[in-house]
């Protein structure tokens, strides 16, 4: 992919937002015309607009994509450890963005080749491209949305329920795709969980049983899951099973 997705997305609304014509540089020998001047005052507005596009971009980005599911059960897993802040939170992050891109990259390139190649060849408008652009989000979106989660939203949002998952809009999608994604999150991070609290359990029940009182049972049961996470190459198929649950 040539360009980042969000890059991508922050040129298009660009355009569309200053797509009237912009106005013509001052003299060198003049004073420079104020904001409010250009455009009958449009001009501050748009700015306005443009920079609250671009922090919300980010988030809006990251709840369309795997970046949610991922970093939940990461989340999950270091609490199962029972390792506090190890690893930490920028450790846990950067892994789900890579683990992301990897997964993203395929759609990535579609929405490069069906409409940003276009946009940049001036076949279509910045509008056009953005709706273009949006296809191949919203079907990757559709292959992990429940159909529960859908029906809520078209409820809400009163719209009649569509002959194909195609014709669902964005508005529906989107929320629909990030219900779907926390609780899928949940359940693998639930699983996730079990194995170490039945190590905890166990450890809890010898150490009380001993009548050793005097050291908490996580100092013994924390090395004990870290070792068994290391033997069975915890990391390897917990990515692997996270990767595949994507196919």
């Amino acid at each position: 992919m040539k360009r980042p997705l969000t890059l991508t997305l922050v040129l298009l609304m660009a355009s569309v937002a200053f797509a009237g014509p912009l106005p013509s540089a001052p003299p060198e020998n003049t004073l420079a015309v104020p904001l409010a001047s250009l455009g009958g005052g449009q001009a501050p507005w748009t700015i306005v607009i443009l920079l609250t596009l671009l922090t919300l971009i980010p988030a809006l980005l990251l709840s369309m994509t795997p970046f949610v599911r991922l970093l939940i059960v990461f989340h999950f897993l270091r609490q199962a450890l029972g390792t506090q802040s190890t690893p930490t939170n920028q450790t846990l992050i950067g892994l789900a963005l890579v683990l992301t891109f990897f997964l993203m990259q395929p759609v990535g390139v579609a929405i490069q080749q069906q409409a940003i190649v276009p946009l940049e060849a001036g076949l279509i408008t910045p509008m056009a491209a953005f709706e273009i652009g949006s296809r191949p989000l919203k079907t990757f979106m559709l292959h992990y949305v429940r159909q529960k989660d859908v029906a809520l939203f078209l409820e809400l949002a009163k719209e009649r329920r569509p002959g194909k998952p195609e014709d669902l809009s964005m508005r529906v999608v989107v929320p629909s795709y990030i219900l779907s994604e926390l609780k899928a999150g949940f359940q693998i991070g639930a699983v996730l969980f079990l194995p170490f609290l039945v190590i905890d359990m166990v450890v809890a029940s010898v150490t009380t049983s001993v009548g050793m009182m005097q050291l908490p049972p996580v100092v013994i049961s924390t090395p004990l899951k870290l070792l068994l996470f290391v033997m069975v190459d915890g990391w390897n198929l917990l990515v692997g099973s996270l990767m595949r649950s994507f196919g």
